[in-house]
């Protein structure tokens, strides 16, 4: 029988760590059909792609995304089908979209707005409610198709809210409405969610600056949510821990189970030791038969913002206050000299404290000769405070002055050695979300291109395992993963020598003319195949491929 598509003349990569091996990849009714060299398998219908000199690797995995509402204006989801991403995972750190109710709808726009920092705008224009409950959520995904594979959380701070309603922003939860949440977290995973998500970080703020729902459950609510997606046989836990919740509460959390998967975010270098810690505690876990995975990154986590929401600096009651009081009010704000002061304090003391000379001024018409200085040295070359710079140089840019702030994650030789670290995964992309603030959708062509080729820091089959068969495996993401007969056929064609991620831009293509920042299409990914279909061929999009929406949608598995 002729395949439908053959690969040919590439370097394969299986997903399994394995080394390479010289053979051609058939496809047929988007299954993979055969995998070796020299490969007989075309006919008149054939349609064959050229591998020549390139790696063919199983289709990436991102499983940290917030793809939850832009999936319903954008179902070719930009730009992870850029960057050899064939499966997203969404609804992370507790913020999935359903379930919510009509009356809740307003809500969650402004929750979204405020924790991910989601266009209002974009999210009021461009989500088709047609879904009150999980299930109806994915229904409504699965009617309208993906261009990737699609699965999703089901996330802690809509199922208070759509048990407690507004007073899941403000109280414990009774133990009566605890039982009606755990209730509908298994009706979630026994549709199809992919597992619970919380988060418990004080740096989720949501509606009007407020702690989001999920930070105001103890650690028996979340213990007992965890415990009832776990009742089902399915799922992975994903958590964010933090002020409640914290990271040894999380693995006590997992010890009840039954031996269902938990991963947690987000492992990131810059706050001293505490990384190699937390790797410690990990690894004691895993030897005691525990299944956790901590999700690390490859990127600096950048952040660009406006005094309008600066996101960075809302971590202190100064800033969060603020929330909902307009632009009027912060000017007034900005230019009191005593709040400055209390706020600059306020931030020097708090649990997250900006590191000056790693913030930049990106953009401002009004100061254009700035651009590019740090904020630590303009306030010691003026004599001032940080904020004073920032409050006065946004002031005179009517607050639309943007800085750039890295807030952690800038030593590449710590990332180079958690590479080596096996038992972490690749996570915290956070594609779909911080649209206007960051752009990370593109780590699998950092990885590669950062820490496979220039640092050597791994060796080129352990990051595609890492990128594919090692994500499938502590996913349940079945058929994914690995290039073998049987499996789904999804396929990233690169090319070693040259792939790296393009260059970051501000667009402006999101329903209500939103902007976000973007990384372009990157060099060297030649080929990108989702269930068979090809989405892109020698670096460009295939548009019958991307209309075709050839994306499976995700459940949970046992």
């Amino acid at each position: 029988m002729a395949a439908d598509l053959v690969i040919k003349g590439g370097r394969v990569l299986d997903g399994s760590g394995a080394p390479a091996v010289d053979a051609d990849v058939a496809v047929t009714d988007g299954v993979i059909t055969d995998v070796g060299p020299g490969l007989d398998t075309g006919g008149p219908g054939t349609r064959t792609l050229d591998a020549s000199g390139h790696v063919v690797a199983p289709g990436f995995i991102d499983i940290h995304t917030h793809y939850d509402a832009q999936v319903f204006w954008d179902p070719a989801l930009t730009p992870s089908c850029w960057h050899g991403v064939t499966t997203v995972v969404s609804g992370n750190c507790g913020f999935s979209l359903a379930p919510t109710r009509p009356e809740h709808r307003d809500l969650m726009v402004r929750t979204l707005e405020h924790v991910e920092a989601m266009s209002p705008e974009a999210l009021r224009a461009g989500v088709r409610w047609e879904f009150e409950t999980f299930a109806e959520y994915l229904d409504a995904v699965g009617r309208q198709g993906t261009a990737l594979n699609y699965g999703a959380f089901v996330g802690h701070t809509p199922v208070r809210l759509y048990v407690m309603g507004d007073e899941g922003y403000d109280r414990e939860a009774t133990d009566a409405e605890i039982d009606a949440m755990a209730r509908v977290v298994v009706e979630s995973v026994e549709a199809g969610a992919m597992g619970f998500a919380s988060s418990s970080a004080p740096t989720h703020q949501g509606a009007e600056g407020r702690p989001v729902p999920s930070r105001l459950a103890t650690i028996d609510e979340t213990a007992t949510l965890a415990r009832a997606m776990a009742s089902t046989g399915r799922g992975v836990l994903q958590i964010l821990p933090g002020e409640r919740v914290q990271l040894d509460d999380a693995y006590a959390i997992q010890r009840t189970l039954g031996g269902r998967p938990m991963t947690w975010t987000a492992l990131l270098t810059g706050f001293g030791d505490y990384h190699l810690k937390a790797v410690e505690k990990n690894a004691a876990a895993r030897a005691a038969g525990q299944e956790a995975y901590p999700q690390m990154s490859v990127r600096p986590l950048v952040f660009q913002f406006d005094m309008r929401e600066p996101f960075n600096l809302d971590t202190v009651p100064n800033f969060a206050e603020l929330h909902g009081l307009g632009p009027d009010v912060r000017r007034e704000r900005y230019a009191d000299a005593s709040w400055r002061a209390a706020a600059q304090d306020a931030l020097d003391h708090g649990r997250i404290r900006p590191q000056w000379h790693k913030y930049e001024i990106a953009e401002s018409d009004a100061r254009p000769d700035l651009v590019g200085r740090r904020v630590g040295e303009l306030a010691d070359e003026w004599g001032v405070s940080p904020l004073d710079v920032m409050c006065d140089v946004a002031l005179a840019d009517d607050l639309r002055t943007r800085f750039r702030g890295i807030l952690a994650n800038d030593d590449p030789d710590a990332i180079a050695d958690l590479l080596t670290r096996d038992e972490l995964v690749l996570g915290l992309s956070d594609a779909g979300a911080h649209g206007a603030q960051l752009c990370d959708a593109c780590f699998s062509t950092e990885l590669l291109g950062t820490f496979v080729r220039e640092r050597e820091a791994i060796p080129l089959e352990t990051a595609v395992w890492k990128l594919t068969g090692q994500l499938a495996d502590a996913f349940r993401i079945g058929r994914r993963g690995y290039l073998r007969p049987g499996m789904a056929a999804d396929v990233c064609v690169f090319d070693p020598a040259t792939v790296a991620p393009g260059p970051i831009r501000r667009v402006h293509d999101l329903p209500a003319g939103a902007d976000r920042l973007l990384a372009d299409a990157p060099s060297g990914i030649a080929h990108v195949v989702v269930n068979g279909t090809v989405i892109r061929e020698n670096g460009s999009p295939v548009d019958e491929g991307v209309a075709a929406r050839p994306g499976a949608l995700l459940r949970s598995a046992p």
